[in-house]
């Protein structure tokens, strides 16, 4: 298929053309550079202060971790050569490998993982857990540090290994010792690639150079684990204003990866002559919140019924349209996860249950009291999640409202918690990769806190008792059945709804690597003939 509009007229008409043609530093006979178009635009680069998964892939150019997850999941080592944990499970003793220095020529050393996770802790759910049940995490010496417990707690390998946002990156004590609050001002990994400041153009386009001194490990690399091998010496990671002006500058090569492409890009670069559209080990899981704190979903009858209302297949056929991208599935910490079960779930079926949802709908006394329900209009991810909800509910006899806004709106409309006839709204939604569902103590779904915690302000003694019993778990069959305890009383209560699972897409030059098989896209590994 031809795909018309040049990115020329395009870029120069928005004054962004300089940028995008600025000139190298070195020939590029000399210099391999890889042009990446990110899924969003890069504005902030402090990875402890934002979740925004453009500033986490950003973090993997140039930060390192303790650990890391591999394409099964499972932690394993990274910066950490070997560790121990004594016999009552209460101490943990780590020790770096050779080799690891920051961009700044410095070595990585024990007080800059202390100091790194000590900020990472206090801003990530898990990380505030593990801080919590701390005694003592200090420096031995130089390449050896030591947590020691005051309770048990079984998740600390699964926390320094925590892939997403928030990821636990290790950067220089100078720079870890900024207020966790506060942005940092320097960007000092010790990564496989370099940030370069002075190229960088926020919204517009950030520049990574190897880094030649990293040492990688020797393992082959598996997710976010192993070694991570710099195949090129540059790549630009720009923003583009739309996708179809991306996908222009693709089929010109003009740039070399598109890092996330919609369903109908997709259709639209499959066969282009010169392109190779992945499918990528990442998926997103679109979520249904429902507002507990006003009526009519302060009703746990109510919100059964919407759970019987929903069928995954018709919000997937909706929002993502080719069956070979999506996957049904009730498992709330992800398919294909350590913790993946179907305990509790009934909402994946084919079809809806409306009769079951009509039934659960008088037994909880409705009385057609509004229904607001919030649509991010200009989110292609979440575009058509909302109609969808309004078809199901009004279906079940429900009084249903749909309210249209932009993403910034939306999320601003999303943390009041009013009435809907004073700006609150009843139904809402989040869009999450993978990663950050797969554990009871990161997924921010199942946050019990109440009007104190994340919107929704679910609420409930029994579930936080059960994620305090996970946490305290070491023996990964307990820690698989406190899992599924914990889904199927998410379900009984209708903490938050999955709405399917969907892969993301990548596309790329034929001349160019595909993308590593990782559940979060980086640009070590890939090389560019």
């Amino acid at each position: 298929m031809k795909i018309n509009a040049g990115l020329t007229g395009v870029l120069a008409g928005l004054g962004l053309l300089g940028a995008f043609g600025a000139p190298l530093q070195v020939s590029a006979q000399e210099t391999t550079t890889l042009k990446v178009v990110g899924h969003a635009a890069l504005k902030m680069l402090d990875p402890i202060t934002t979740t925004a998964y453009i500033t986490r892939n950003h973090g993997y150019f140039i930060y390192d971790t303790l650990f890391a997850v591999d394409a099964n999941f499972e932690p394993q080592p990274q910066m950490v050569k070997d560790w121990s944990v004594s016999d009552d499970g209460m101490t943990y003793t780590f020790t770096l490998r050779d080799g690891l220095a920051f961009h700044d020529g410095a070595p990585v050393t024990a007080e800059d993982a202390v100091a790194s996770v000590r900020r990472w802790a206090a801003r990530d759910l898990t990380g505030i857990r593990m801080m919590k049940a701390a005694k003592e995490f200090v420096a031995v010496d130089d390449k050896t540090f030591r947590l020691v417990l005051s309770e048990p707690f079984g998740a600390v390998i699964d926390a320094l290994a925590k892939p997403s946002s928030l990821v636990p990156f290790i950067m220089p004590k100078r720079i870890a010792e900024t207020s966790p609050t506060e942005q940092i001002r320097e960007y000092i990994g010790s990564g496989p690639f370099r940030f370069v400041a002075d190229e960088f153009q926020p919204g517009v386009r950030a520049v990574y150079v190897r880094n030649e001194a990293y040492v990688p490990r020797d393992e082959a690399p598996s997710g976010l684990a192993g070694g991570k091998v710099a195949k090129v010496d540059r790549v630009e990671y720009l923003s583009f204003p739309d996708q179809q002006t991306a996908a222009n500058a693709l089929t010109k090569g003009e740039v070399d990866i598109l890092e996330n492409i919609y369903a109908d890009t997709v259709g639209q670069l499959t066969g282009v002559d010169g392109v190779e559209v992945q499918k990528l080990k990442s998926s997103n899981v679109p979520t249904m919140r429902l507002n507990w704190l006003q009526p009519p979903f302060d009703n746990v009858k109510v919100r059964q019924a919407v759970l019987h209302a929903i069928s995954q297949t018709d919000f997937m056929d909706a929002q993502i349209g080719d069956p070979e991208l999506y996957t049904i599935c009730g498992a709330m910490f992800g398919c294909g996860t350590p913790l993946a079960t179907e305990e509790g779930a009934v909402q994946t079926a084919v079809t809806p249950d409306f009769e079951g949802a009509k039934a659960l709908l008088k037994d909880a006394g409705y009385k057609g009291e509004k229904v607001v329900v919030l649509h991010p209009t200009d989110l292609a991810s979440l575009s058509a999640v909302a109609p969808m909800t309004v078809q199901a509910l009004r279906q079940i006899g429900m009084n249903v409202e749909m309210q249209s806004m932009d993403w910034a709106t939306f999320l601003q409309r999303r943390n009041k918690k009013d009435p809907v006839d004073q700006g609150g709204w009843s139904v809402a939604y989040g869009n999450w990769n993978m990663l950050d569902l797969t554990s009871p103590l990161s997924n921010l779904n199942l946050d019990t806190r109440g009007s104190n915690g994340y919107v929704g302000w679910s609420e409930d003694k029994t579930l936080a008792t059960l994620k305090d019993e996970f946490a305290a778990a070491s023996d990964p069959a307990e820690k698989k059945r406190l899992a599924a305890a914990i889904q199927k009383r998410a379900y009984e209560l209708v903490f938050y709804i999955p709405l399917g699972t969907y892969a993301n897409v990548s596309a790329h030059r034929a001349g160019v690597d595909p993308l590593i098989d990782s559940p979060v896209q980086v640009y070590w590994g890939i090389a560019k003939h």
